[in-house]
């Protein structure tokens, strides 16, 4: 069983928590799905003493929480929309993000460029009066107006600058290649997370710390129940289990109608949008964007991004497509002409081909269903929905429709006050003031990084840009790898060679890696931004394997599921 160790995550594997399972037979509280939203409700029950049981059926954070624009951000667009409480909420729970999860979470620089300075001044005015829903276009003196409330409506733990309108000749020197008729620039600041999916997973570590009955487990689903039971399923080796939960929440985001049919629950509540993003090897733009993130509008009125991850990848999205199929969404090349063409209205001299792309993924938002509504106007706000116990189902089950990543943690706690009341339980504290782990113990101020980092790099003969990399990933638990190496020097990987066959293998055993792609796409950004070649995947297979005791065939078995998912669903052009 786990034992709690500052900055640690130490997680017991898959198969011990299997067993586990096998003895539970009526856990107090069930979560389906571990997305960020399910996994959140588990560490705020955890934090109350409550221990639930939480299944999903691929890898933590693989589905719809695998694919957002990697922000962590208040959501200026939606106050278009009048919405309000919501971009408050958004603000205040980035601002505790930049706090909780230094090591993850970091600010971002970003730009509006904008074409017209009366733009769009009647529409918003229609939208705020709730006489237009359609987004509409956005000139300077509407954006001011929302910046003017976006610094308002954030003031709560605010560690940022004000935003501020850039200067023509501030605005060349910094970023060349805008358009010549771009009137103004807005500056304002937001938040990015390179690796959402390893917050999810530190989440789930404290969960599991804090209260040692609590069990997430990855690659279980629920087929059916009848009754008081509910079947849950080993997806990869397909035994099943009985469980008769007290109250089941259901976090399955997309998914959550499909899986509310299972606990026979007939009402359709989500309608999707798929959003897809790219990555492009690109270091000239790269070089361009700087620390800028640059955030525009289209010739639809929908919004684009562009920022870089390093200094030679750049994201850019989103699309915003209505749909109702969220299994396996792809990125289409007409989304890539969509998204090459809207960048090129602002940065017009830019070079841009599909050779460029080494990586894409696509996600589908669980909205509200809003039949017949524009994409762009439909809230991205979240509701719980309670579905009392009935004839057949002596269960309350409480689904929850839409959330976002940014928000996860106000979503969670009103979803555990919900499971408190039903279960006659009192909340013994709060989730704003908990460091998540990494972040536990890494200070806030950069010179105080710096000094831990001359540090360990001193104490364990690891290069001090070694050293600031592996704490830029893990934050404070970099020290606990480094501990771990007892002085032996890294072997880096000879394709991603920004990882070491001591970090890959530790990633395996310790933060319940069940398949290949769990690594190269969730525990790492080896995939993310190219990596993932032929011998990457395999010298990866090959530690992976030896960690988890894989046959030769087994590891045969996971090297071809990896490409098939690579080929079918992120377009890495070379396999």
């Amino acid at each position: 069983m786990a034992a709690k160790r500052e900055g640690g995550i130490e997680m017991q594997g898959r198969e011990a928590g299997l067993l586990r399972l096998a003895q539970i037979q009526s856990p107090e509280v069930l979560i389906i799905g571990g997305g960020i939203n399910g996994i959140g409700v588990l560490h705020d029950l955890a934090l109350q003493g409550i221990p639930a049981l939480l299944v999903e059926r691929g890898d933590f954070c693989s589905g719809t929480s695998a694919a957002p624009s990697r922000l962590i951000h208040g959501g200026l667009r939606y106050l278009e929309t009048g919405e309000f409480s919501l971009v408050r909420e958004s603000l205040v729970e980035r601002n505790r993000l930049l706090l909780n999860a230094p090591h993850a979470v970091k600010p971002i620089r970003v730009w509006v460029p904008l074409r017209g300075v009366m733009a769009g001044v009647f529409d918003a005015v229609g939208r705020l009066l709730r006489l237009k829903r359609n987004p509409g276009p956005k000139g300077a003196l509407v954006v001011k107006l929302g910046l003017v409330l976006y610094d308002l409506l954030g003031r709560t733990l605010q560690t940022m600058p004000r935003h501020r309108f850039i200067g023509s000749d501030e605005r060349e020197k910094r970023l060349t290649g805008l358009a010549r008729d771009v009137r103004a620039v807005a500056e304002y600041f937001d938040a990015k997370v390179t690796m959402p999916e390893r917050l999810g997973l530190e989440l789930i570590a404290d969960a599991e710390a804090t209260c040692p009955e609590t069990l997430a487990l990855p690659y279980v689903e629920v087929f059916g129940s009848s009754g008081d039971v509910v079947r849950l399923r080993d997806v990869m080796g397909g035994h099943e289990y009985q469980i008769r939960p007290r109250l089941v929440v259901n976090c399955t985001g997309a998914w959550l109608d499909r899986v509310d049919a299972r606990l026979d629950i007939r009402q359709r509540l989500v309608g999707g949008t798929k959003g897809s993003h790219l990555v492009l090897r690109h270091p000239a733009l790269a070089a361009q964007l700087g620390d800028v993130m640059l955030y525009f509008e289209t010739d639809d009125h929908r919004i684009c991004l562009v920022y870089a991850l390093d200094d030679r990848h750049v994201l850019l999205g989103t699309t915003d497509m209505p749909t109702d199929e969220p299994e396996d969404p792809v990125c289409t090349q007409a989304e890539v002409d969509y998204l090459y063409a809207a960048v090129k209205e602002f940065m017009p001299d830019l070079s841009l081909s599909n050779d460029q792309i080494v990586f894409s993924y696509a996600g589908v938002r669980p909205l509200p269903l809003a039949e017949g509504a524009v994409a762009g106007a439909i809230s991205r706000d979240h509701e719980l929905r309670i579905f009392e116990p009935g004839p057949t189902r002596p269960f309350p089950v409480l689904s929850l429709v839409g959330g976002k990543w940014t928000t996860y943690r106000a979503c969670a706690e009103q979803i555990a006050d919900a499971v408190l009341t039903r279960i006659g339980k009192a909340r013994r504290g709060g989730t704003g003031e908990v460091p998540i782990g990494g972040g536990r113990g890494w200070p806030q101020d950069h010179a105080a990084q710096s000094q831990v980092i001359a540090d360990v790099s001193r104490k364990s003969g690891i290069s001090p840009p070694r050293a600031a990399h592996l704490f830029e990933r893990y934050g404070s638990r970099a020290a606990r790898y480094l501990e771990g190496l007892s002085g032996s020097p890294e072997t880096m990987l000879r394709e991603a060679s920004d990882y070491s066959v001591q970090e890959i293998a530790f990633l395996t055993s310790e933060e319940r890696v069940t398949r290949l792609d769990d690594i190269l796409l969730r525990r790492s950004t080896i995939a993310l931004l190219g990596g993932a070649s032929p011998a990457a995947i395999e010298e990866v297979a090959a530690i992976a394997g030896g960690v988890l005791g894989w046959t030769s065939e087994r590891t045969r078995e996971e090297i071809e599921h990896v490409r098939q998912q690579l080929a079918r669903r992120h377009v890495v052009r070379r396999i």
